[in-house]
């Protein structure tokens, strides 16, 4: 009898209660409320709110406000300076670095001993109990799990508090057991140097028996090219013969399939999507055959939704927002939603930034559309207008140079794990040297963008940007093309999709530089 035989019991209690999903949905929800509201009724902020009134779901819409990070980022400047009963009750000591908003170069999202417990681990236990549900004959536990985590460091003076990746956390403070079947070691695993952590990866899990994977899309697939390097081998599998998943998230995985297909060729690989950000664990591919994801009801988490077409990033305009939002029972099939979390992590009718579309009521299923606003996130970047924005504005102050209009998309990874962003640029007024300009923005970005600077650490994930300078009225010829010239149409400053870009440089005569 294999282990995972043995230890696949352990999973069947949560199988069996993930079929109450298909007809308690929304009875886990008002548990979810009631419970939060509960929990946290005597902190500062249940105090502010009200929360001792409320008993409904409309009651919590009227009493606590939409909120971005700007809105909570004094109470969790609080927090990580020590101070207890904030956002949430007790002391929280570990916070999730994530990328930046306009005002700041990093998020810094709280992570509450309940939250890492019955969010973000449970996300994990939930990934295995699905996956194992779906592969009766997994022999998942007779080998290794390779875990890709980030760093992590003290946070202020405040004793055992830590600042870092969400992924550094969970390592962390993970159950001992879990360490015995996982590499590489924790010393590894939590090395802020991705280049040494990449080598010291590939050397150590090199003869291991892996049998899956879990990690971003982008930063994985770096590892395995240098497990391939000192393998000398063509395929994977040829490194690890028992390789059988892959649980990703992070990025979207489209991009890289390809790549992954090419790398690992066994028919029977399997690949699953989880929806894992620094603010909660909120979704799971449970079927193989449909790419959307289960919503997860019974984390503590309370979802709410506000229908795109009546979303603003104007705080004035929260209250019309606010009319408009509705709540998980409400939602509609094939509509675009901006998702709103509550969570015991402290996080109140937090708008989290990304849009779904629900493809299923019984149960909730969801497909990832985007985001709130124009980004690129094809590597865990997530570079925003307002960074491009500032970026292109200094590098223009450094070289007297103008920029008229200007496009940015990635250029995803090719077979040596190399990527970069480029960007279409038209100028006003060139700069002498096209490539100086490009070094100065690709540094002030990284000033200013925490996770962009972590990608682009000694060019391991993210190589130098790339400038191609448009010709004189390429973006007006463009938007006449398609009938927008003039008026409040505009070409996306930033996309995760080329689609645009690669329109614009089939219409350009200049030369990439």
């Amino acid at each position: 009898m294999s282990l995972t035989s043995i230890v696949s019991k352990v999973f069947l209690p949560r199988q069996k209660e993930l079929e109450k999903y298909y007809a308690e949905g929304e009875a886990m929800q008002m548990h979810a409320l009631q419970g939060l509201v509960s929990r946290a009724k005597d902190t500062q902020y249940g105090r502010e709110h009200l929360f001792t009134t409320v008993k409904t779901y409309d009651d919590y819409r009227q009493t606590v406000p939409l909120n971005t990070y700007e809105e909570l980022k004094n109470h969790i400047d609080l927090m990580r300076h020590g101070e207890t009963d904030v956002l949430w009750p007790g002391q929280v000591k570990w916070f999730a670095k994530s990328s930046g908003t306009t005002n700041d170069k990093s998020k810094f999202i709280p992570v509450s001993n309940e939250g890492l417990q019955h969010i973000h681990y449970a996300g994990g236990f939930d990934s295995v109990a699905l996956y194992l549900r779906n592969n009766p004959k997994s022999r998942l536990f007779d080998g290794r799990s390779l875990i890709l985590g980030g760093s992590h460091s003290p946070n202020y003076n405040v004793s055992g508090s830590l600042v870092g990746d969400l992924s550094a956390i969970l390592i962390e403070n993970i159950n001992p057991l879990a360490n015995l079947v996982r590499v590489p070691k924790k010393k590894t695993a939590l090395l802020s140097d991705f280049e040494l952590k990449r080598d010291r990866i590939a050397n150590e899990t090199l003869k291991k028996n892996v049998t899956n994977l879990s990690g971003v899309p982008s930063w994985m697939l770096s590892v395995l090219t240098r497990v391939m390097e000192l393998s000398g081998k063509q395929h994977l599998e040829e490194v690890w013969p028992n390789l059988e998943v892959f649980f990703h998230g992070g990025v979207a995985f489209t991009p890289y399939r390809k790549q992954y297909e090419e790398l690992i060729t066994k028919p029977d690989m399997h690949y699953m999507e989880t929806y894992n950000a620094s603010e909660g664990f909120f979704g799971i591919q449970s079927d193989p055959n449909d790419s959307s994801m289960l919503l997860m009801l019974d984390y503590g988490i309370l979802y709410e939704f506000i229908p795109m077409e009546h979303f603003s990033e104007n705080p004035e305009d929260r209250q019309q927002m606010n009319s408009h939002i509705v709540p998980l029972a409400d939602v509609e099939i094939g509509k675009n939603y901006a998702m709103v979390i509550s969570t015991s992590c402290g996080l109140w009718r937090y708008i989290i930034g990304d849009t779904v579309s629900f493809t299923s009521r019984n149960p909730y299923k969801f497909v990832i559309t985007g985001r709130t606003k124009h980004f690129i996130n094809a590597f865990g970047e997530e570079l925003i207008v307002d960074n491009a924005e500032k970026g292109l504005l200094y590098a223009c102050q450094q070289t007297g140079a103008e920029v008229r209009e200007y496009t940015a998309a990635p250029v995803f990874m090719d077979n040596q794990a190399k990527c970069r962003h480029q960007w279409l640029v038209e100028f006003a007024k060139q700069p002498d040297n096209l490539q100086h300009f490009a070094d100065i923005l690709d540094r002030k970005l990284q000033e200013i963008n925490s996770d962009y600077e972590a990608k682009r650490y000694k060019d391991i994930t993210l190589q130098h940007l790339e400038i191609v300078e448009a010709r004189h009225d390429l973006f007006n010829d463009w938007l006449k093309s398609k009938g927008k010239l003039g008026g409040q149409h505009k070409v996306p400053r930033l996309s995760n999709s080329r689609t645009t870009l690669d329109e614009l440089l089939r219409m350009n005569s200049k030369q990439s530089v």
